[in-house]
């Protein structure tokens, strides 16, 4: 009986310490992808992992900023305006002025959003 509850508390803490590590490398390859301006592996990277620009957008942060300024300041355009694209336009006005700081041309797409 000893045996069956160490083993299951052995199994249950390696599962609550997979689950941070997971999420951060998620996160990781996101910003990475944004970063490198690579509109199509992102696309896909979420499709695999089930995942929504709309649903992550506020719980991920590249270098302390949010997907949207990280990619305006990496001069990611194409990843830039497929976020612009899939976020709902009120997230999108917010940052309009933040945008313009870094990149004319997401701000100008933010904009027409």
């Amino acid at each position: 009986m000893k045996k069956v509850i160490l083993i299951s508390a052995i199994i249950a803490a390696s599962f609550i310490t997979a689950a941070p590590a997971q999420a951060d490398n998620l996160t990781l390859r996101i910003c990475e992808y944004v970063q490198a301006n690579d509109k199509s592996r992102l696309r896909s990277f979420l499709k695999q992992n089930k995942l929504k620009i709309r649903k992550i957008y506020d719980g991920i942060q590249c270098n302390n900023d949010n997907l949207l300024i990280f990619a305006a300041k990496s001069q990611a355009l194409e990843v830039g305006e497929f976020i612009i694209g899939k976020l709902p336009s009120k997230k999108v006005k917010l940052e309009i002025d933040n945008l313009a700081k870094h990149s004319a041309h997401l701000a100008e797409e933010a904009r027409d959003r």
